[in-house]
């Protein structure tokens, strides 16, 4: 078939770099190769038994029918609790959708309010959805440059320069994918002032705000004038360890909740109704697993870190949040993309090239550290020997 019967916009469309390393991984390791994983955001910790426990036990009730488009009640409850005391904010019920994964909040948020000739402002390096849909929807691109590591902090006077009249959305991302950053709460109240200024909506998205090493959350929602200006992009893949599970949830104004319910209706009808019982659980369980695979993520920070670091050509900051480490690699004379490729192939390290999130990745490498310490051991030792240390 010819391919120009594909709409525009899905041809428009990007994809995400780390599920082509994953498969290009997987293969290599049908063939019989050792490849270690540092490519995926996964965390590599199981989910909570008492969880798992709680989907099975929500199966044997008979949670297997539709749930309302928003979500199950109860959830959005407990949701709306969860993220008002956690932000300092107040929630309604009504203003949390359940969605089935992070992303779907993305693709509404951008279906909601962007269209064609609209601006978007978006951090590069960054998350390559935000890109995408900005692409796909005919939005303008405007690339927000926070910088490639966290010694760099967000640029609020270039912000300043890029907002205007032609600006529809903001999108943050703290603790931030692919570079760790961690807004901070001053920075937080110069971006909401210039939202407020320009009347800007925001979408926050605060999957891992609860994978910190020593600092604080803030949300940009708790600033003055910007409760019915964010949308905040939650979940519980990262934190609960349950992305296979697909549970995410949007926290909006009432009028993009709204819209965000008619959209679920009309694309996915409902969250799966029996991980939406589990998910109840998860908000009102114990914290120690999280607690512990936190800590673990901090002490594999430090040493993925330090082994990037004492790699010749390479340096790296520590991050501090999310678990991923952004290494810029231009000190090797090697492009970012093609080190990337050598690395998975001739090496079995799986990694993603700093161009896959933006131009401003570019001489970068993105590396999770959801790995044992054995094995980014193992990786640190494989990357020094390609790179002849």
């Amino acid at each position: 078939m010819e391919s120009s019967r594909i709409a525009a916009r899905c041809q428009r469309m990007g994809t995400e770099a780390a599920f082509r390393v994953f498969a290009r991984a997987q293969a290599l390791e049908a063939a019989g190769r050792d490849i270690i994983h540092l490519e995926m955001g996964e965390p590599d910790f199981p989910t909570p038994a008492f969880i798992r426990e709680a989907c099975v036990e929500a199966l044997a009730a008979g949670h297997t029918g539709y749930a309302p488009a928003g979500g199950v009640p109860a959830l959005r409850e407990a949701v709306a609790a969860h993220v008002g005391s956690s932000r300092g904010i107040v929630v309604e019920p009504s203003q949390v959708v359940i969605t089935p994964g992070g992303k779907p909040v993305i693709f509404y948020t951008y279906m909601a309010l962007v269209e064609p000739g609209d601006e978007v402002i978006y951090p590069d390096p960054g998350f390559p959805i935000f890109e995408s849909m900005t692409d796909a929807l005919g939005g303008v691109r405007v690339p927000w440059f926070p910088g490639s590591g966290t010694q760099t902090r967000p640029d609020v006077a270039r912000l300043a320069a890029l907002m205007n009249k032609k600006t529809k959305l903001l999108v943050l991302n703290s603790p931030s994918n692919p570079t760790g950053v961690v807004y901070r709460k001053q920075e937080l109240e110069a971006i909401a002032a210039l939202c407020v200024e320009h009347d800007v909506t925001v979408l926050s998205d605060e999957i891992y705000s609860r994978i910190l090493f020593g600092g604080t959350h803030h949300s940009i929602a708790a600033e003055p004038g910007m409760a019915d200006r964010t949308i905040i992009l939650d979940g519980f893949s990262k934190t609960w360890s349950m992305t296979g599970w697909r549970l995410g949830y949007a926290v909006a104004p009432p009028d993009l909740a709204q819209a965000f319910e008619k959209l679920m209706t009309n694309s996915n009808s409902c969250t799966v109704n029996f991980i939406q019982h589990a998910a109840l659980a998860a908000l009102a369980g114990p914290r120690d697993e999280v607690d512990a695979m936190v800590a673990a993520f901090a002490t594999r920070a430090e040493m993925l870190v330090a082994g990037l670091d004492a790699l010749p050509g390479v340096r790296c900051d520590r991050p501090e949040g999310s678990f991923f480490a952004f290494a810029d690699v231009r000190g090797t004379g090697l492009d970012a993309t093609e080190l990337a490729g050598r690395l998975l192939e001739e090496a079995g390290v799986a990694c993603v090239e700093g161009p896959a999130f933006g131009a401003g990745g570019a001489g970068h490498i993105r590396f999770s550290f959801a790995a044992d310490v054995a094995r980014i051991r193992e990786a640190i030792a494989r990357m020094a020997a390609l790179l002849g240390a």
